[in-house]
Formats: C-alpha cells, structure tokens, sequence
C-alpha cells in the first residue's frame, strides 16, 4: 500500500459528506487506516459519563476520522483544492507539488 499524501498540518477541504465544503486543518492522520481528523469537519456528539477523569459528564463534541479519498489538500501558491503530484530534486530530496500550478505544497 502506498503512503499518504496528506500529513499532519495540511490545510484541506472536505469533498463529500454532511460537511462538503468545509476547510480545516489536518490534526491526525492515520496512515495505517487511511483516514484523517480534520478541524471542525465530521463532528459527532458523544455522551459523555463523569469519571475520575473527567468530572463534568454531559455531552461533548468529538472529531470523528474521514476517509483521506473525501478530501482534498488546498494549494498554498494558487488557494485551490487540488491532488498531490511529487517532484524529485536534483539533491534526491522528494517534494510534494500542487498538480494544478506544479508549485511547492511544503
């Protein structure tokens, strides 16, 4: 199986879903699985049950992971949502680029 495109830290947009639309920020990812947490996007509610723990019961929000095929990752030179191509430098470094404008995603 190959890697994931999308790391921690990318900035993506949600493409199918309740949340279609939505922009946030990878804060997992979870190659293994294949899927992503992405801030504010697949929000669940969660009864939650006092423990020692947590003190506060009630009901709580939780991200909930989504599939890495539903997002897709927004270019920083041209702002748009966008695959992931790779360009190897002549140092042998390789390097994700934006398959729409070929620039650097970082």
């Amino acid at each position: 199986m190959a890697g994931m495109k999308i790391r921690k830290g990318d900035r993506v947009q949600v493409l199918t879903g309740k949340d279609r639309g939505k922009e946030g920020e990878v804060v997992f990812a979870f190659p293994a699985e294949r899927k992503v947490i992405v801030d504010g996007a697949n929000i669940a509610k969660r009864h939650q049950k006092p423990t020692r723990t947590t003190r506060q019961g009630g009901i709580i929000d939780k991200e909930m992971p989504l599939p890495v095929a539903n997002v897709a990752i927004i270019c920083p030179s041209c702002g748009k949502p966008t695959r992931v191509g790779y360009r190897i430098e002549s140092n042998g470094d390789k390097v994700r680029i934006c398959r729409k404008c070929e620039g650097d995603i970082g």
